[in-house]
């Protein structure tokens, strides 16, 4: 009497616990509701979209290659002396001689010479100055239209990443969310197992104490109880773990339980269906398109380190001192200039040998790529049906279970079976209600990745039917 008050409170417990675990006071929310709260709250998702705002921005920038470039600039000099003129140092007064003169000229000329000064100073020691400069590069061998090219490239670049990372996280989300309907539906099915073999120790009790059956036959019902109390608290906690990592995944602040179930789509769209929107939208086949048009233009841009630059200048003094050299200088001045590189130093044929062999590379990749997404749509086609047929074909092992569960449970009752034979029955059952669960969940998942490949996302729900 007192064994069956301890297991009915265990059992109440038990019930209690349940209650609390999917208790009204949780957030429901279907798998839509879901999806979106995952573009609109996932971190990575935001950082893609910081990336999309960089690259724009870079963009926006490069354009500014075709405006000149304009310049402040002051300057403070100290020189160790003037910049000056001798007079005496010019021809013909450097190569003058009084003494070729005649007297009279000579006594006339040689003191004026020797007492007036002849030295002009053109500068200060000090000198102080500030202009405007400005440089317009009117042709660069096509550098600036390749580098706003390889720019706007990498913004598409960036918005096909996005993309990518969506789908990525579309997969994530049905891992998580079904995750945790799976995860209850095991709850359930472990506590039907509980109950069922509760009911048996119940009976394995009565009928001992009527003399029916041997202790042992008892005892063996109290340890499949045992064990099955075990197993569903260990399913508990599994539920509990796949609901924290739905909340953490939604970014959610309340705890969150799915309101779509498990399903098995029993019409699927064939296998050339996801095939062919996979190679028209897969974003990653468009980067490497991406990168082919960066790559090319990544040759113009090498390319042009061999051709001439032209460009315009002119300054314009701002401030300047009061020396005769700042006096006699123009106050601005403009031009034209050519430069034209004879020899570089910064690896320019090697720099144009790797843009073309880049342009070679990208080719192969993508050539790889559509050899390995189109196996992998028919690897997740194929798990997809083949997880189909595993449920469909578990049904009628499913309900053999169910009647030779409901038959050794009344045969032991009347003693022509065992404990033990109930309790394989049970675990019988239960066993291929997990497998079918199992199947249902992997066939959503196939099919998750199959609509991630195809950008299929929004009608993933689309025509199911619902276990």
């Amino acid at each position: 009497m007192i064994n069956r008050i301890i297991q009915r409170t265990q059992f109440a417990v038990f019930s209690i616990t349940l209650s609390i675990l999917f208790s009204p006071s949780v957030l429901a929310i279907n798998f839509n509701d879901a999806w979106q709260q995952t573009l609109n709250k996932n971190d990575g998702l935001a950082a893609e979209r910081d990336s999309i705002a960089i690259s724009q921005s870079l963009r926006d920038s490069a354009t500014d290659l075709y405006l000149p470039k304009v310049d402040l600039m002051a300057s403070y000099t100290h020189m160790q002396k003037p910049i000056a003129l001798d007079v005496k140092a010019l021809e013909p007064l450097r190569s003058f001689d009084p003494a070729a003169l005649n007297a009279e000229l000579a006594a006339l000329i040689g003191p004026l010479l020797s007492t007036l000064p002849t030295v002009t100073n053109f500068t200060e020691q000090n000198v102080t100055n500030s202009l405007i400069t400005a440089i317009w590069p009117i042709y660069t061998g096509g550098s600036r239209g390749a580098a706003i090219e390889i720019a706007k490239e990498q913004v598409s670049e960036a918005s096909l990443l996005l993309a990518m990372k969506q789908r990525s996280k579309f997969e994530d989300l049905a891992r998580v969310y079904f995750g945790v309907s799976l995860a209850a539906q095991l709850v359930n099915t472990y506590q039907e197992v509980e109950r069922g073999l509760h009911t048996h120790q119940q009976n394995a009790i009565k009928l001992q104490e009527q003399g029916q059956i041997a202790r042992v036959e008892r005892l063996k019902a109290d340890a499949a109880y045992d064990k099955a109390k075990v197993d569903t608290q260990k399913a508990i906690r599994q539920y509990e773990i796949a609901q924290l990592a739905l909340g953490s995944f939604l970014h959610a602040d309340e705890p969150v339980i799915p309101s779509t179930e498990l399903f098995v789509r029993q019409s699927m769209p064939n296998q050339d269906f996801y095939l062919e929107n996979t190679m028209n939208s897969y974003p990653g086949l468009a980067i490497l398109d991406s990168k082919k048009e960066q790559a090319k233009k990544s040759i113009t841009l090498a390319k042009s380190s061999y051709l001439p630059k032209v460009f315009m200048y002119g300054t314009h003094n701002i401030y300047e001192d009061d020396s005769l050299l700042s006096k006699g200088s123009p106050d601005w001045l403009v031009g034209v200039g050519v430069s034209v590189p004879l020899f570089d130093n910064t690896g320019r044929a090697g720099k144009l040998s790797a843009a073309r062999t880049s342009v070679s590379k990208v080719a192969h990749l993508k050539a790889q790529a559509y050899r390995d997404l189109k196996l992998l749509v028919e690897k997740t086609f194929r798990e997809a049906q083949q997880a189909k047929q595993e449920y469909n074909g578990l049904e009628s092992s499913q309900e053999l279970a169910q009647e030779t569960l409901r038959l050794k449970q009344k045969a032991f009752n009347q003693g022509l079976a065992t404990s033990a034979d109930v309790v394989d029955a049970e675990m019988f059952q239960a066993s291929v209600k997990t497998q079918r669960l199992s199947a249902a969940y992997h066939h959503v998942l196939a099919l998750a990745k199959l609509a991630a490949l195809s950008g299929d996302m929004a009608n993933f729900l689309h025509s199911n039917q619902i276990r």
